[in-house]
């Protein structure tokens, strides 16, 4: 007679339940007592918060996919009836599209932290470029999910961001015409992209999934960017970062809560309470704030690019713009090639703490002209922004090979205990020598 495995718990429900199916032992091995560096920062916050916003944005979704009407005749309407007809509808809503928001201001700080610390180094590559195809899957969702409302700036953000796709050689229009389900952004453009915007957050959980397994077995990277020595260095996941993490949420919920109930259309574009109409374009047409770094490349490609003393041309600025683009994301997979400094942190690498400080300085740059019109000076300051943002990465390489990082700490307890001061003697390392 088969018997049931042993359980720890007290609880004589968790007991039984645990007997049979393991799934509380598996929490409190990997959330409980999990061992994790004990110097964490607030940056830690910010990857639980990513997974609470995803939670609250398919929660969110799914009540209100159950009242949208994914029809061009009706869209608009059907989200206006959401805000005044269904129970808490306004606020399930001001949740969703504030959520986005959110998520890319978590996201794009939980990734400034792995530029920061190194945390695409070895042996965490992969755990960082699943961490880019998330970014890559939320853009893709948030750019759907935004054209549903059917609003003036819906429908022209569709048809320009699509539009893009024509540069593509060869098969550019066979790829248009797919996403359009026809010859114009239509009503079978609005059913495909209502149907991805519902599937794609499963598939972000799922590489979340892999995201979260991926750390579970390397261990999370520390502010030092040394690895645990012992037991003297890591404290259990539970209670400590518990409970910080419980209190950078409050004040994270406070911020979110801030923009929901008192500012809840401070980051949308007032043309999108406008109902679509295909014959009168905006005067200008801008994505949401986390897309204008993007849209700033994009349209700092002006020129062609062709044979020297020729007409040839190889690129044009559109398929150029194009390129650009993608490539400033796609750049990302490469980082742990490109950075070859055998030290993580920015904190021990005497010209990286400097060099660092450009990436937000350029992705600002982009930011400020995405969001003005492409003529004057801002389409100067956007081709400024890109040379500036890919030039920081191109000079990895480089910096990798003259940089000479300070002595790191022997272990991380070290510094932790010992008040940040390194030892006199034998418990620092020695200085790095060049890769």
């Amino acid at each position: 007679m088969a018997h049931a495995p042993t359980s720890e718990f007290k609880n004589p429900v968790i007991n039984w339940i645990d007997q049979r199916l393991p799934v509380f032992t598996m929490l409190n091995k990997e959330y409980g007592v999990f061992p994790t560096p004990r110097n964490f920062n607030y940056f830690w916050n910010f990857g639980a918060l990513a997974m609470v916003i995803l939670a609250v944005m398919i929660v969110s979704g799914i009540v209100l996919a159950m009242n949208y009407t994914a029809h061009t005749a009706y869209a608009f309407d059907s989200v206006e009836r959401i805000m005044r007809d269904v129970n808490f509808g306004w606020l399930i809503r001001y949740l969703h599209m504030n959520g986005a928001h959110m998520f890319f201001f978590v996201v794009y700080i939980h990734i400034f932290r792995g530029f920061l610390y190194g945390s695409y180094k070895t042996p965490r590559e992969l755990l960082w470029m699943l961490g880019v195809v998330i970014f890559l899957l939320m853009m893709a969702t948030a750019f759907m999910g935004y054209v549903l409302p059917w609003g003036q700036m819906s429908f022209w953000g569709a048809t320009v961001i699509t539009n893009l796709f024509s540069a593509v050689p060869v098969f550019g229009d066979e790829i248009v015409t797919l996403l359009w389900g026809g010859f114009s952004v239509d009503n079978p453009t609005l059913n495909r992209f209502f149907a991805l915007h519902y599937l794609l957050p499963f598939v972000i959980v799922a590489v979340v999934f892999l995201h979260v397994a991926a750390l579970h077995i390397t261990g999370s990277n520390n502010p030092l960017g040394i690895e645990p020595k012992g037991p003297q260095d890591t404290l259990p996941f539970h209670p400590y970062y518990t409970t910080k993490d419980m209190f950078g949420m409050g004040l994270f919920l406070i911020f979110f809560a801030a923009f929901v109930f008192f500012a809840p259309n401070a980051l949308g574009h007032p043309d999108n309470y406008i109902p679509a109409d295909p014959l009168v374009t905006p005067a200008l047409i801008v994505p949401e704030w986390y897309f204008l770094p993007f849209y700033a490349i994009l349209r700092a490609v002006t020129f062609n690019i062709g044979l020297p003393f020729s007409d040839v041309i190889l690129i044009d600025a559109k398929l150029g713009g194009v390129i650009a683009m993608f490539g400033s994301i796609l750049i990302w997979f490469l980082m742990p090639w490109l950075d070859k400094s055998p030290v993580r942190s920015y904190k021990f690498r005497p010209i990286y703490r400097w060099w660092i400080w450009l990436l937000p300085l350029s992705f600002f740059m982009l930011l400020y002209a995405g969001a003005k019109p492409a003529e004057g000076w801002y389409v100067l300051l956007g081709q400024a922004g890109t040379v500036l943002y890919f030039l920081w990465f191109l000079a990895l390489p480089i910096i990798s090979r003259i940089e000479r990082p300070l002595p790191l700490p022997a272990s991380i307890s070290q510094p932790v205990l010992g008040g940040g001061r390194l030892a006199a003697t034998g418990a620092a390392a020695k200085p790095m020598e060049k890769a």
